[in-house]
């Protein structure tokens, strides 16, 4: 069985068992969080599609842990001007899941 959930402005496919990193909620480690904007459930043979979200399904996971990604350096300049360079760091925030259950 499958599903599709919307969480921080992005969608994912999910199965049970899988570990997702996803935007930061605002929820402790070893907590259990639940999704309620299933947009598609399947199982091999019967695909649900909702308008714009499945009636009565959830996406129940675990929190493993919340955290920051590696640092990217953001470089702007403008070409032929010396005084116009920027250079900042930049570290996402996340939330690592474990999905345990897809309810339908």
């Amino acid at each position: 069985m499958y599903a599709v959930i919307e969480t921080g402005g992005k969608q994912y496919q999910v199965k049970e068992g899988d570990i997702l990193f996803i935007e930061k909620l605002p929820v402790e480690a070893e907590e259990n969080v639940t999704f309620d904007k299933v947009i598609v459930v399947g199982n091999g043979e019967t695909t649900t599609v909702g308008a714009p979200y499945v009636a009565g399904a959830t996406v129940e996971a675990t929190v493993l842990k919340n955290g920051k990604a590696k640092k990217i350096t953001v470089f702007t300049y403008k070409p032929k001007k010396a005084s116009s360079h920027k250079k900042q760091g930049h570290r996402q925030p996340y939330t690592q899941i474990r999905i345990e259950a897809i309810k339908a």
